[in-house]
């Protein structure tokens, strides 16, 4: 189902005590409470091509909570892809070298929600940068993302090599974004004392 290793529901586990504070444009209500993460569910944020961000450290529910929001909207018949910010962009430079890159930024515009999983985890290079960046600018109001990440806002030139392309992403990424801190201790050392 749309690249997802297992079933995750947004009313349990980690995605529930997980979320922290919001943007101004983000859903109204308590974020600790499941309604803003069934509102999410409900997937109007896709139907108008917002974006939504959850940043936080290792262990805090991002992954699970996209995992659900994902798995929500295909229930909704929304076309979804999942994958992780480094396995999205090996396959970006894959099919660049096979000359297949066309072929995969169009099947990449085809959805209605692109969830890049651990952005900011592994470095990548120039030309991967790039190709991570064309496919976001490609979606700035045509499809919606979704973002998980450990490196808040400022730190994202790590990730993009260069002060102007990470402005220039971030300017439209968050211009219509839902922005979420993941809040917390990690839930799998939560018992580790």
């Amino acid at each position: 189902m749309a690249g997802f290793v297992e079933v995750k529901g947004v009313t349990d586990g980690r995605g529930a005590r997980a979320l922290g504070g919001v943007a101004p444009e983000a859903v109204a209500g308590d974020v600790h409470s499941a309604g803003v993460r069934i509102e999410l569910a409900r997937g109007q944020w896709i139907d108008e091509k917002f974006n939504a961000c959850f940043i936080g450290n290792a262990g805090t529910g991002k992954t699970h909570l996209a995992v659900a929001l994902g798995q929500a909207a295909c229930r909704q018949n929304k076309r979804v892809r999942f994958y992780t910010a480094a396995t999205l962009v090996n396959t970006l430079e894959e099919a660049q070298k096979q000359y297949r890159l066309e072929r995969v930024l169009t099947a990449l515009e085809r959805v209605d929600l692109l969830v890049v999983d651990e952005l900011g985890y592994l470095s990548f290079s120039r030309s991967g940068a790039e190709l991570l960046f064309q496919v976001f600018a490609d979606r700035y109001v045509r499809g919606s993302i979704l973002i998980t990440s450990n490196l808040p806002f400022g730190a994202w030139g790590q990730v993009f090599q260069g002060e102007r392309m990470t402005a220039a992403l971030l300017d439209r990424f968050t211009h219509r974004c839902h922005i979420f801190e993941m809040k917390g201790e990690s839930f799998r050392f939560g018992g580790i004392k």
